[in-house]
Order: structure tokens, then sequence, then C-alpha cells
């Protein structure tokens, strides 16, 4: 049947590593149609449309459901167009920011690291987008800076929520939470929802831990599968060491997850967890991994068994890739990105062919 993919540029290697993702995509390598809706989220067409491009990229994925987004820059300057995530994820409804490390086949990760964990995190509100400004006589050991945080009943809500189910789905543990004890009523409500979701869900492990516990405690790691839920900026930071404890901030996607009213998944965008790697540009050495799994995560949230299928050979073939050797750099080998690609390509091909006969 195939479905409309909203196609979100952007910049430097994070475009250069999109490009490689949709070369995965290409019907012809997942024999499954998709209709690509591109829009430019580049830094200067952001300057140029006054983030206007960013509005209409928002209502597209509202409108269709699915997208997938190149890492961008967001500038440094104060008064610029700012990051364009804040701005995608309220416009798409997104309570939900999913990531997961897994095992790299072939790559060390730290000891005692062996079944998936996945961070569950706020994907609005928090420390991001607060309102900060500072008081006093400048630069003098008198001056103090101040922000204003917000969270919401919904959105802690949703991330407990989704929590509990994804560890139901994965056979994980939920583990881990806010520093309920020093904010009780800012980051227990949080603690709240997630008590409430464990009695909503008594067939699913759960332990709760104070945040800085939560740390430590993942550096002790008995191997065990888990699902952590996160404020906005703890998850931010949780999430980036457990992609790393797995070997690789690459080896990994990142979903941004929309629920609609009924609390289904309406919306999603599967993205890199890193950045935009400047110093990588043009120069063909990047790891396109993340983005190829971003591409098979965003074919999972499709219904249709062709789809489904096509993720499932996306996921195995760039696994089994790197298992059997084709690697960059950053994973210990010499394969180009393109190299890369090509391997997965050559892989997903064979993989629906054989598929396709023994099904038929």
């Amino acid at each position: 049947m195939g479905r409309t993919v909203v196609v979100l540029k952007g910049d430097q290697t994070g475009e250069e590593l999109l490009q490689e993702a949709l070369r995965v995509l290409d019907p012809a390598v997942v024999q499954y149609e998709i209709e690509q809706l591109p829009f430019d989220l580049s830094l200067e067409n952001r300057k140029k449309t006054d983030n206007a491009v960013v509005y209409q990229a928002g209502a597209a994925i509202r409108k269709h459901g699915l997208s997938i987004k190149a890492a961008t820059i967001t500038p440094e300057e104060k008064g610029s167009v700012g990051s364009p995530n804040r701005i995608l994820r309220e416009e798409m409804n997104a309570d939900i920011i999913l990531r997961t490390g897994r095992r790299i086949p072939g790559v060390r990760p730290m000891p005692g690291v062996y079944s998936p964990i996945s961070v569950v995190r706020m994907a609005r509100g928090d420390a991001y987008g607060a309102e900060e400004w500072r008081e006093g006589d400048e630069n003098t050991i008198e001056e103090a800076a101040f922000r204003t945080e917000r969270i919401s009943r919904g959105v802690c809500r949703s991330v407990a929520q989704y929590a509990f189910l994804h560890a139901k789905r994965s056979g994980a543990k939920v583990f881990g939470g806010p520093k309920f004890t020093v904010s009780p009523v800012y980051e227990g409500m949080l603690k709240e929802e997630l008590d409430a979701a464990a009695h909503r869900h008594p067939e699913v492990s759960y332990e709760p831990q104070l945040i800085d516990a939560t740390f430590a405690l993942l550096l002790a790691t008995n191997g065990e599968p888990l699902v952590i839920p996160a404020l906005n900026r703890d998850g931010d930071l949780l999430s980036d060491m457990v992609l790393q404890m797995f070997g690789s901030i690459a080896g990994s996607e990142s979903v941004v997850v929309g629920l609609d009213d009924t609390g289904a998944v309406g919306a999603i965008m599967a993205e890199a967890p890193h950045g935009t790697a400047p110093a990588l540009q043009g120069r063909n050495v990047a790891n396109p991994m993340a983005m190829i799994l971003a591409a098979a995560c965003m074919l999972s949230y499709i219904g249709e068994p062709a789809a489904k299928r096509a993720s499932r050979a996306v996921y195995e073939s760039t696994l089994e890739a790197v298992h059997d050797g084709t690697r960059t750099s950053d994973l210990g080998g010499a394969a180009k990105t393109s190299e890369f690609t090509d391997e997965v390509i050559r892989r997903v091909k064979t993989k629906l062919d054989i598929w396709a006969s023994l099904t038929e």
C-alpha cells in the first residue's frame, strides 16, 4: 500500500547520513513504497524562513504520522532561531523520547552489560524551554542566575505509562526515577505517576531509584533488561551514557513519540541520537548505523506486514554487517560510510528475496 514519510533535512554530516538512510529506504531495496515529503531544516533555511519551515514540518508530521530527521545545528547566539527539536516536539504533541542501548555485535560493551537498556524520557518541558534571567551586578559575585522550569501531569503520565508498556513488551524491569526526595513537588509528580502506573501494571517488575543512584547502579549492572523513565534533562544525560555503555552512541536510533487522545502512538520522528559532527563532513567516514536503524525503527511503526518485514530486514542486516566485520573507524574498522550502507542494502535485498521464496 505504501505511506508518506516526512523527511527532515539537516546540517553537515547529519544531512549526509540522512541520505545514506534514504538509500536503504528506497522501495527497490525494502520492497515497500514510501513517498518522501521533504522539508529543509538546515540552519540556513530556518534563518531564511524565521522557523516557518519548522512549523510547516511539524504540521506535516501530525498529518502523516511518520518522519525521519537528520541532525541539525542549534546556533549558540542569543535571539537566533534556536533548536528545531523543541518546536517539532510541541507541534507533533510529543511527550516521549525513546532510546535503547543494545549489544553491537563484535563491539565490546562495558563489563556486565548484556541486555537492552531503554531510556524513556520526557520530550518537552523541564530544563528545556525554561525562562532564564540574571539579577544583580553583572560579572560580580552578587550576580545570580534564575530559570523557571515546568513539567505537566499529562507528560509525566505519558512517560510513566509508556515506560511500563515498553517494559511489558520487552520483558524488562522499570528501574530508576527522579530525585523526588529533594524535589517532592516538582520531581515528585513523575514519581507519583510511576507509582500509579506500577499499580496498573502489577505484572511488570518495578524498582524505583533516585536518579543519582540510577547512574551509579548502572555502572554495576547485572545485565538484566531495563527501562528507565526520566525527566527531560536527566534523560538526555542518561541516554548518552547508556548508549556509550554498549560501545558507541552511533549504535542505536532515537524516536520521538506523540500519543493520540486514546494513548496510542499518533506520530513518530525517528533520528540518530548524535549531532552533526562537522569535523567528519565530506570525508565519507562517519558511521551511518544510527540513521539506518532510525529508518528501520520508522518502518516498525507502520502496521502493514510488508513494512514490518522491511523493518526487521534492515535491523538484522545492519547488525549482521557489523558482526561480519563491515565497520566504520569508530567501531574499529576501515569501511567508508557509503561502503557500510552498500553492505546493508545488499543484505536487505537478499533477506527479503529469500523470505519471499520461503513464504510463497
